[in-house]
């Protein structure tokens, strides 16, 4: 409830109220029940004394209480009321033209950034965009994502495609835009745009601007102006890439930005024009690692993007019921029964290789059985706190060792054959990450692989949506899961 309607309440309570008009209330005195022979030269008795006190001091309390309504500066009627449902088209100028500043609102302004990752993390950095949006009150225009671990050749895929934006914006009562709702997918028209470059200003390998195809894309000439080194969420000396929310929260503000003008500026690589950095649509170049207070903060339960947004991106209900049949499928469920519960797991080995270093990979990466034991683990929970049995369990993974997976078989494991499902060739080549991902948020629990995105996200799916118990398998050394 916010503060308005504790105003409201405190104002208007039916019961408040009444409690003034009730002949039982101790405002009307009742200790007159007896003919008195005489009062006069009588003292008044010392509960008649008590009783008016008590009386006016609950009338002074009541005056007290109600008085500051009078003199509240809040103009009700015209506070902002946000919409049940929130129309992109009513935050543009109207159909997507070939300059995007031609359909920006003047009495708007929005905030942008652009991806540059592996598709999780992109999600994540997306998540970023929308809370600093909320933060500083600005509307997000989100670009399509682009093939990063799917194939190259895949086309951009749009976030209204993947998740429920409609939902998503109800939820945090704040429009989302899309990209190609604001500017013609097919234009060909090179835009100008100034916008901060952050990454420079948080790491030291690189400098200069994060790049992005994204940019490519939407045909945009970017002029970009170094964030003041402020914007670093760790001291200096910290070797850590996380700038910090509020902190660029501050460059989205009249005042911030005109102090900070100054600093670096690079010409745009085609049109070679030195832009300020937009004030009607703030933009970074990379927005992956920020914090509120500490780095990596989705790991953890206060994260401000997972509790203000992030577990608000459901997905799109086409998605949801394509990775439905996917997974009934795989368990074998016959059309006209229910899906019945699942486990979940997630276990990434891949590029996770390369970080075994010495140690052989059959002793790096968790063994079977040790995956086993947190399913195990996962079941009884489930079984002790919800009373449900659950039998089926769900792999998903990037392993491509066959021995591998003939050993889940023979856990009694299943999991989705993209291959023989042709999900490819009939839907995309984005739609087995897509479909993975819809799979592990829907299980009763969760089973990942500890330092991947994917099984922090799957786990914060599963714990939200489902109230499920989640573990996270450790890797590294022979016994680096022992517990």
């Amino acid at each position: 409830m916010d503060r308005r309607s504790d105003e409201f309440l405190l104002a208007e309570s039916p019961t408040r109220e009444a409690a003034y008009d009730d002949p039982e209330s101790p405002f009307i005195p009742t200790f007159r029940t007896k003919p008195m022979a005489s009062v006069k030269g009588r003292k008044r008795p010392l509960r008649t004394i008590c009783i008016i006190l008590a009386a006016v001091s609950l009338l002074s309390f009541g005056v007290v209480l109600l008085k500051p309504l009078s003199y509240l500066d809040i103009d009700f009627e015209k506070a902002d009321v946000y919409p049940t449902t929130f129309h992109s088209q009513s935050y543009v100028q109207g159909s997507p033209t070939q300059r995007f500043r031609d359909n920006l609102r003047n009495d708007t302004k929005y905030i942008t950034s652009w991806i540059s990752a592996g598709w999780t993390n992109d999600v994540m950095t997306y998540g970023n965009l929308i809370y600093l949006a909320l933060i500083t009150e600005r509307i997000p225009i989100i670009a399509k994502f682009i093939p990063s671990h799917v194939d190259n050749s895949a086309p951009p895929f749009a976030f209204g495609d993947v998740f429920d934006v409609p939902r998503l914006s109800q939820a945090i009562k704040s429009p989302i835009i899309e990209w190609h709702e604001v500017k013609d997918s097919e234009s060909e028209v090179l835009d100008d745009l100034g916008c901060w470059s952050l990454w420079e200003s948080v790491q030291k390998i690189q400098s200069h601007p994060r790049g992005s195809f994204s940019l490519n894309w939407l045909k945009l000439d970017v002029s970009w102006t170094r964030t003041p080194d402020w914007v670093k969420l760790t001291p200096p000396d910290v070797t850590d890439s996380h700038a910090s929310f509020w902190s660029l929260a501050t460059l989205g503000f009249p005042e911030a930005r005109a102090n900070n003008l100054q600093s670096t500026n690079y010409p745009s690589p085609q049109h070679q024009v030195s832009l300020p950095p937009d004030d009607q649509l703030l933009c970074f170049d990379y927005l992956y690692y920020v914090g509120a207070q500490n780095a990596w903060e989705w790991e953890s339960d206060y994260g401000p993007t997972w509790r203000f947004v992030g577990q608000h991106m459901h997905w799109n209900a086409s998605l949801e019921n394509l990775a439905s049949e996917h997974a009934r499928r795989a368990m074998n469920v016959p059309v006209n029964e229910p899906t019945p519960p699942y486990i979940s797991i997630h276990i990434r080995h891949g590029d996770f290789r390369n970080y075994c270093n010495d140690v052989p990979l059959d002793q790096c990466f968790a063994s079977l059985p040790i995956i086993a034991r947190r399913v195990a683990e996962v079941q009884e929970e489930l079984r002790t706190q919800k009373g449900i049995e659950v039998t089926q369990v769900i792999m998903t993974s990037d392993e491509r060792d066959p021995e591998w997976w003939s050993e889940v078989r023979a856990l009694g494991w299943t999991w989705v054959d993209y291959t023989t499902e042709r999900t490819e060739e009939i839907y995309g080549k984005w739609y087995p990450v897509f479909i993975d991902a819809v799979i592990q948020s829907n299980g009763a629990g969760f089973v990942g692989t500890h330092g991947s995105t994917m099984t922090t996200l799957a786990r914060r799916r599963v714990e939200s949506w489902h109230d499920g118990p989640t573990r996270v398998v450790k890797w590294g050394s022979p016994n680096a899961d022992d517990h």
